[in-house]
């Protein structure tokens, strides 16, 4: 499954923290060797976040016997793909913190509902998630369940992973909870019961193990040996789902009484307390296309709630006209379905007071001629989707009826709109749901308006008391950023309304309009020029025999890896068939025998030539061959095949990227790539409108507008945190005579010889000073966080833009077009930490 951009930068920020983590650790070790007091008093997971954040604030966590634990939070909005991002982040920090592939995991959620969807993804060996960690275990992994046994040997040569509700680790009522009793399956991890000796040096060792006895008694304290302690002597890998629910005392010290190894917690909202390590936010999943918006919000001036249901049933008939539309083009089903929460769902809670299920369902069946099959109702006592696929083709549920048993751990991006039919005076909260209708199929745009956003329906309600509910809801599911783009209907007679604003040049700025061009890579063609196209251009032109697979020399293989066969299996996929790799390793047949071809498929997404990568792949193999063939187990290349692979495709990528970089010089070389500004058709100019939405506009540190950005309005909710502060600085400098804050997949891109364009944030102009209404020099600036600072990423973004100064500064842009005469091109990546002196550098040198 290809990860999203936000995914791989949360990815790329995790890596470089385990990193630091993992040199801090080391150190405490040494001195461990020296001074062990002085090594437990180390607070070594705060130096390496002081070290990989630049952040000042860190809360020091311990776990149950005092060691210092590292505890780390990733931000990630509902719908952005948590449990992928775990599975990844149990790849990293295994390998790069832990340094093992084997272990165990104890995987921690806060309801049912997140408990039977992960558990029944991570169990399909054909699931991306459990692929994922079949890949980081080299196909040696098992899912556990809480009453699952497991042993020692388990432990050691598997990646165990054990999953518990989070109420099956409070430990308020521990002496009733099967974590924490006697159960005698775990025997294996605890010394007999008549070696006191053994007993009393566990005890000494790890003092918080729970205990039959005391030590003042005749034979000593006496071990249990239940799944907690046992949980307590493996120091697990803790990751939890939905952290900001663990955060109660009982629930934080049980967690913590496990004795793990590190702490990764998962949330749309982390508490204060924590230490985010990366924040998501809900513009970077809309550009990544995987929510829906806008949200329409329609409010039926109606008292009648049935009113509310008949909007609602014209609007999915729309829906499904497009959806049937969409399917037709692109073999792609989609069956547009409705949310109606309601006040009331028990059998025994019908009367004329309130609005419940059974009334809804007769109203839909017997008034709106829909089927009942059509119809599900979902709440504490009945389940009418329980063991349905509601994806399927030939499920017809449409209509999914509910009071709030769908508030988390729910995923049908078949859901569009949501019905509301609470009383406004009611307790019941009427936003809960609204983040259920906001993930968009296929994580993909439909291009058809109508299926890329959804729909809120409800009646008699005070619409900007609404507007505040539903954006309350959607800060709790960590989009609190794009509440404003909630676009009110026209049937709202009341309250404050969210549009869409078309933002257009200030009047100041007016004579820019049409005229502000900027630069662009280019291929020169007979009669005109064109965008430089990475596929077409170079792609096409890199010689893959030239990979030199020289990277191997530093692989190293784990020699206690067990031998077996792999398995791979075939998949259907986008209309084709697909190999998926790795998906466990069968024993018994005793040994593996490497497949060049197989390898040649698995690194064919890289050499598009199956020959070539056939060739390589032999290579690789023989050259790991080589460099281990005195080793003592003979076998150690094929028992690490899986692993293998995975080094090859990174040696294989790192040196498609410098014969990329090597082809797109040279057609600057040859002449037949150019950076240019040009007029012509095509060519980039900054638009005369844009499309905006917000209910703040933004303002400088005095709270007076801004005045120097190029459109009017500009909302706060456009920017992210380091955005908004440059954005204010940017404003407030004399010498600047416009800012325009560009949007990325949308607004003016450079095209490097990597395949992702690169979307500079900020595009500023320098005021004349002969002149000052006119501007001199064009800066394009690219922020980052100061823990993106030197990584891979930056760097290339750099190296491009470096390129871009020097190819800019040997051209004179008014040969190129009258309408830009005189003017200079600065391009710079300014970073979190220093931006403040780098724009002044740029203004004031």
């Amino acid at each position: 499954m290809k990860l999203k951009h936000y995914q791989e930068k949360v990815l790329t920020q995790l890596k470089e923290y385990l990193s630091e983590l993992g040199m801090a650790k080391k150190s405490v070790n040494d001195i461990a060797l020296i001074n062990p007091d002085l090594a437990k008093s180390f607070d070594f997971p705060k130096l390496a976040w002081e070290k990989a954040t630049r952040k000042p604030f860190y809360h020091s966590q311990k776990d149950g016997i005092g060691n210092y634990l590292p505890d780390i939070y990733l931000k990630v909005p509902t719908g952005g793909g948590k449990t992928l991002l775990a599975c990844h982040s149990i790849d990293l920090i295994q390998k790069t913190y832990l340094n093992k592939q084997t272990g165990l995991v104890l995987w921690i959620v806060p309801s049912t509902q997140i408990y039977r969807q992960t558990i029944l993804a991570l169990k399909d060996r054909n699931h991306p998630y459990r692929q994922i960690l079949d890949i980081s275990s080299g196909g040696r992994t098992s899912i556990k369940e809480k009453g699952e046994l497991f042993n020692r040997l388990d432990i050691e040569e598997n990646l165990v992973v054990l999953m518990l509700m989070l109420p099956s680790a409070n430990r308020q009522n521990k002496e009733t909870l099967k974590v924490f009793r006697d159960s005698g399956g775990y025997t294996d991890f605890f010394p007999n019961e008549d070696n006191y000796n053994a007993q009393k040096a566990l005890l000494q060792k790890v003092p918080n193990l729970d205990c039959f006895t005391t030590a003042d008694e005749i034979f000593g304290a006496q071990v249990k040996t239940s799944l907690g302690n046992a949980l307590k002597l493996l120091n697990p890998l803790v990751i939890i789902d939905e952290g900001h629910k663990a955060y109660s005392d009982n629930a934080r010290k049980t967690i913590q009484s496990f004795n793990p190894s590190f702490v990764l917690e998962l949330s749309a909202t982390p508490p204060s307390n924590s230490n985010e390590l990366v924040k998501i936010s809900g513009r970077e999943l809309h550009e990544e296309e995987m929510i829906k918006l806008d949200i329409h919000l329609i409010n039926k001036a109606s008292q009648d709630w049935h009113d509310a249901i008949v909007a609602t049933l014209e609007k999915l008939e729309v829906l499904e006209r497009h959806a049937k539309t969409y399917e037709a083009n692109t073999g792609k089903y989609i069956r547009p379905a409705c949310l109606i929460q309601v006040e009331r769902t028990g059998k025994d809670q019908r009367d004329n007071k309130f609005i419940h299920a059974e009334q809804v369902k007769e109203y839909l069946i017997q008034k709106c001629n829909i089927p009942e099959n059509q119809i599900a109702i979902k709440s504490s006592e009945k389940d009418d989707i329980e063991g349905i696929d509601l994806f399927a083709n030939d499920c017809e549920i449409k209509f999914i009826i509910t009071k709030s048993a769908l508030q988390e751990g729910w995923d049908f991006s078949f859901a569009y709109v949501l019905t509301i039919l609470t009383n406004p005076s009611s307790a019941t909260g009427i936003t809960q749901l609204v983040g259920r209708i906001l993930r968009q199929p296929f994580a993909k745009k439909t291009g058809i308006r109508q299926l890329d956003e959804c729909y809120v329906y409800t009646f008699k309600q005070n619409a900007s008391k609404l507007v505040r509910e539903i954006k309350l809801g959607l800060e709790s599911e960590g989009l609190g950023d794009i509440a404003g783009r909630i676009v009110i209907g026209e049937e709202n007679v009341e309250g404050h309304l969210f549009k869409d604003v078309e933002a257009q040049y200030r009047p100041g700025f007016k004579k820019f309009e049409g005229k502000i061009f900027l630069p662009r890579f280019v291929i020169q063609e007979e009669q005109s020029w064109r965008d430089v196209n990475f596929e077409a251009d170079i792609l096409s032109a890199i010689n893959f025999e030239d990979i030199k697979l020289d990277g191997l020399d530093n692989i190293a293989l784990n020699p206690d890896q067990t031998i077996g066969e792999l398995d791979v299996t075939m998949g259907y996929h986008d209309g084709h068939f697909d190999e998926i790799m790795a998906l466990g390793v069968i024993q018994n047949k005793g040994t593996l025998k490497i497949d060049e071809a197989f390898l040649a498929r698995q690194i064919g997404d890289l050499i598009p030539n199956p020959w070539i990568a056939y060739e390589k792949g032999v290579e690789a193999i023989n050259l790991v061959r080589a460099k281990f063939k005195d080793h003592e187990n003979e076998s150690i290349v094929e028992s690490n095949f899986v692993f293998i692979i995975e080094y090859l495709k990174k040696v294989i990528d790192k040196q498609i990227d410098a014969l990329a970089e090597s082809v797109f010089k040279k057609l600057i070389d040859d002449k037949k790539l150019f950076f240019f500004l040009t007029t012509e058709e095509g060519a980039y100019m900054l638009p005369s409108r844009i499309k905006t939405s917000g209910n703040r506009q933004l303002v400088r540190d005095d709270n007076s507008p801004v005045q120097r950005s190029i459109f009017d309005p500009v909302f706060e909710e456009e920017f992210n945190e380091t955005e908004h502060s440059v954005a204010i600085y940017l404003d407030r400098q004399e010498k600047l005579l416009w800012w325009y804050r560009n949007r990325a997949r949308q607004d003016y891109h450079i095209q490097g010889w990597r395949k992702n364009k690169i979307y500079p944030d900020f595009i500023a102009a320098e005021a004349d000073t002969s002149d000052k209404s006119e501007y001199d020099k064009v800066f394009v600036l690219e922020t980052k966080g100061i823990h993106l600072k030197g990584n891979d990423d930056t760097r290339y973004k750099e190296n491009v833009f470096d390129l871009c100064n020097r190819l800019g500064a040997k051209t004179e842009w008014k040969e190129l077009s009258n309408k830009f005469p005189g003017h200079d091109l600065e391009f710079q990546v300014i970073f979190e930490d220093e931006w403040q002196n780098k724009i002044n550098q740029l203004f004031h040198s």
